[in-house]
């Protein structure tokens, strides 16, 4: 219209002066948030951002919040244009005008917001590695000043990528892990903040581990950790004292690890650790256990570790990372009360589908568990006696599998046993009222199987656990003051049991648990002897035991002669059947089944108390 009115209408032109449609257009006004967004950027390309001009834009902004959506559209366009000019100086000034809405214009981002998420999509999605790290930075700061879960969703749509980028290998990549990890630590805050689990919860834990420990090595650089000082309180955390497995087991002494403070300040960090994934690795594990708050979360955090242990070979106890990792989870700055559920959740994952036929990869875990239970007592926190219970299972399995195991198995289940005798040994350690363990003794005893060779490992198992109750009640608080009256009536019942082994195995335990009395109150050197020598005896005990098993005999003969004749003369049969069959098991095993079981098991513990002295 300018033009126009100069050349066909001069004359209107001359009178209306204050037409602005008939104004030439270099005389209009320009809106303020366009010359604003212009100021942003400098005339070349290499040129400094004004952090004054953002400043600026962000203020009239957030006085005039209508104007936001098309600030944010122009940004948006300006973004995808440089992207494919491949100016990344220009893309750093769109991230930081974006990050300074985040903070001046937080309560109106609702205008620019899914702006943002599509910019950072298509930074994340870019080639070049310098972009990934500054959109993964940018990502970061979205997460942080989120109020709610509005933006969940938006922020759960870039996860993977996020992930993808965490696993570049090598060390030139080294700073896009550290971005990548530093975003994750951020989403797993917002988790945290408001109950949210994104659908790839699994990636975001195993990106995690890959991260964790880059250099392979099983207690870490000492020189890396000493220029970490300034973050990290170095604890120790586990005793010099080896467990009961003779020398395959593991000795972790003088082993240090280290508990991280609240990583949600960057500005505690120093560059160095800025620029370290497995600095932040390390954040994001703390953040995990910040985010299990009950039990059901804490067993959804484990799963996906333990699943990434089985895959990788990780749950060496030198050289695997799952020792690090629990023990880090186990020793937060403050007590989450899941310290007992990480043990109980190892143990129970020896029924895992991935290692349930997997004799070597169980005694790793086995370690593992008994490393962590040593941690657990020395905080004097106490295990569930569950763990007990799942422990003398598992050991039953393995007796049990011994006796038909080939030469190659057998050594693998041996050791198996050890490692297994060792962790209850730690964990009967931490208990400190044993009187449950007899109740449990005795639950498993009601319910002894008729077969030989399960009822022989079922008793065995209970044996074990009767001596090691009897070699580490020594400094118990609670002695027992009386016989348990539920583990008697069964241990009884056991004692007229078919097989021979397991009423000699029966005979066993009461011996056992008779040592354990408060007439017995003794040293481990006492204890030892008297177990070898068979010496200890109770008359108050053996009296009552008397007692017991004529009235069991008795209801054996009055349920023998309400039988009619035939019958008695086959039960005759089967009972000089299965005497021939008792001779032969006895005449096979030299010596007998369950002394070798009590002597292999206290001349380890032996070995162990005069090595550890």
């Amino acid at each position: 219209m300018g033009f126009m009115g100069a050349k066909l209408f001069p004359s209107c032109e001359s009178m209306c002066v204050c037409c602005p449609a008939l104004r030439p257009s270099s005389r209009r006004p320009v809106k303020r948030y366009k010359k604003l967004l212009a100021e942003i950027f400098p005339k070349t390309p290499e040129g400094p951002p004004n952090e004054r001009k953002i400043m600026k834009l962000c203020e009239y902004a957030a006085k005039n919040p209508l104007r936001i959506p098309k600030i944010a559209k122009f940004l948006e366009q300006r973004s995808r244009k440089e992207l494919r000019a491949a100016h990344l100086n220009y893309v750093k000034i769109i991230t930081e005008a974006y990050s300074k809405l985040l903070f001046i214009c937080k309560e109106q981002m609702a205008y620019f917001a899914i702006s943002l998420v599509n910019v950072l999509t298509d930074l994340l999605e870019s080639k070049q590695e310098n972009i990934h790290i500054l959109g993964c930075q940018t990502l970061a700061r979205f997460i942080y000043s989120q109020v709610d879960n509005t933006y969940a969703r938006n922020i759960e749509s870039l996860v993977h990528k996020v992930c993808t980028l965490s696993r570049q290998q090598g060390v030139e990549h080294s700073l896009l892990r550290a971005a990548s990890l530093q975003c994750l630590s951020a989403m797993i805050w917002f988790m945290k903040e408001h109950s949210y689990i994104f659908a790839d919860f699994d990636e975001m834990v195993q990106s995690v581990l890959e991260n964790y420990r880059m250099d392979g090595t099983a207690g870490g650089d000492d020189d890396r950790h000493a220029s970490q000082h300034n973050w990290v309180d170095e604890i120790v955390r586990r005793e010099g004292r080896a467990g009961l497995g003779g020398g395959n087991d593991v000795n972790f002494c003088g082993a240090t690890t280290t508990r991280l403070r609240s990583a949600r300040d960057s500005s505690a960090l120093t560059r160095e650790e800025r620029e370290s994934p497995e600095v932040w690795s390390h954040i994001c594990v703390q953040k995990l256990v910040e985010l299990a708050k009950e039990s059901t979360t804490m067993r959804r955090i484990l799963d996906p570790m333990f699943s990434y242990f089985d895959m990788k070979k990780q749950w060496a106890p030198r050289h695997g990372l799952a020792l690090l990792v629990l023990s880090d989870m186990s020793y937060p700055e403050k007590s989450s009360g899941n310290e007992q559920l990480i043990l109980t959740t190892v143990i129970r994952h020896l029924d895992h589908k991935n290692i349930l036929h997997c004799p070597q990869t169980k005694s790793d875990i086995i370690q593992t568990a008994t490393s962590l239970a040593r941690q657990l007592r020395s905080r004097g926190v106490s295990p569930e006696l569950a763990v007990a219970g799942d422990l003398c299972r598992h050991l039953r399995k393995t007796l049990e599998a011994m006796e038909s195991a080939s030469v190659a198995e057998l050594s693998l289940n041996e050791s198996l046993q050890n490692f297994l005798e060792g962790c209850l040994v730690e964990v009967v350690r931490g208990v400190k009222d044993v009187r449950p363990l007899y109740d449990m003794m005795a639950i498993t005893l009601e319910n002894l199987p008729s077969i030989p060779a399960v009822a022989r490992a079922t008793i065995g198992s209970s044996l074990i656990l009767c001596h090691i109750i009897s070699l580490t009640s020594v400094s118990s608080d609670a002695p027992m003051q009386v016989f348990p009256e539920a583990l008697l009536q069964q241990i009884l019942r056991s004692m007229v049991h078919p097989d021979a082994d397991t009423r000699v195995g029966a005979h066993h335990i009461f011996s056992a648990v008779i040592v354990r009395g408060p007439s017995h109150q003794r040293g481990d050197s006492e204890y030892l002897f008297a177990t070898k020598k068979c010496q200890s005896r109770s008359p108050s005990v053996f009296s009552s035991a008397t007692a017991l098993l004529e009235k069991l005999r008795r209801e054996k003969e009055c349920l023998g002669s309400d039988k009619p004749g035939h019958m008695m003369h086959d039960d005759g049969k089967e009972r000089n059947t299965h005497e021939e069959d008792n001779k032969h098991v006895w005449a096979r095993k030299s010596p007998a089944y369950f002394s070798k079981l009590v002597f292999s098991f206290v001349d380890r513990w032996a070995t162990l108390a005069s090595s550890a002295e």
